[in-house]
């Protein structure tokens, strides 16, 4: 499967879109790296000012690919495509919204952590199953997660893997804000275009401030990866994992 982003800047708000080619919705280790690439190049593009991330169709995002996760080949590619990313994510310098219409699993949610707000439809769902597939959670979530949602609705949506429904998920401080499915893109293009045109240097250093010492999250990743990458060693969690993808198939 191939995935590619769309990408467009319009009143120096880029907005990213993530298209699932074969109509699927998991993200394979191009389509981290295209993501990476796009949001490096919008943290160094003095045009771009606010950056939104969507879905598409119904579906923000299900996740990784599972296949990937089973080629052990490709395990050592993979890690160092996604944890770029991730660190990518963590010391972004700009606004960064989603907007988030249907599913929102696993990677799909735990990027949402780096955003510094969340726009959802009521239709959403949001779920980390990734003690369910012998794994652990990624993109500094561990330590993300408690801060924003309180350490019992953290450990209850990662540790027994709930999907919270848009309601609960505002009200655990995942999401900031509700919107009709049809409100969604002009609701989350306001708030962009209403960023844009916040003066640049108060902004970025009011949510500097506000988001405090993001440097370490790295340390925070890259523990997070260590264990992920034992967890792929371990034989159970690779039956665990091919059982899940041959259900998915």
């Amino acid at each position: 499967m191939t995935q590619s982003a769309d990408s467009a800047v319009t009143n120096h708000v880029l907005t990213i879109a993530i298209t699932h080619a074969g109509g699927q919705s998991t993200l394979d280790r191009q389509a981290y790296a295209q993501l990476t690439r796009m949001l490096k190049m919008a943290a160094v593009n003095p045009d771009v000012r606010v950056v939104v991330l969507r879905g598409f169709n119904g579906c923000f995002c299900r996740g990784g690919d599972l296949s990937e996760f089973l080629d052990t080949d490709l395990h050592h590619r993979l890690i160092a495509t996604v944890t770029d990313l991730f660190q990518t994510l963590a010391e972004f310098p700009k606004p960064l919204i989603a907007g988030v219409d249907g599913d929102a699993i696993g990677v799909g949610c735990t990027l949402l952590f780096h955003c510094d707000m969340v726009i959802a439809s009521e239709q959403s769902t949001f779920r980390a199953p990734f003690v369910d597939f012998g794994l652990i959670p990624d993109a500094a979530t561990s330590a993300l997660a408690p801060i924003q949602m309180g350490y019992g609705n953290a450990f209850r949506f990662f540790c027994l893997g709930e999907t919270f429904d848009a309601a609960t998920a505002k009200s655990s401080a995942i999401v900031t804000d509700l919107v009709e499915s049809e409100e969604l893109i002009a609701k989350t293009n306001s708030v962009a275009r209403k960023l844009a045109k916040k003066p640049t240097f108060s902004l970025s250093q009011t949510r500097q401030l506000l988001r405090g010492d993001r440097a370490s999250l790295r340390g925070q990743i890259d523990r997070e990866i260590e264990l992920f990458r034992d967890a792929l060693q371990d034989e159970g969690t690779m039956r665990r994992l091919s059982k899940i993808a041959q259900l998915a198939a």
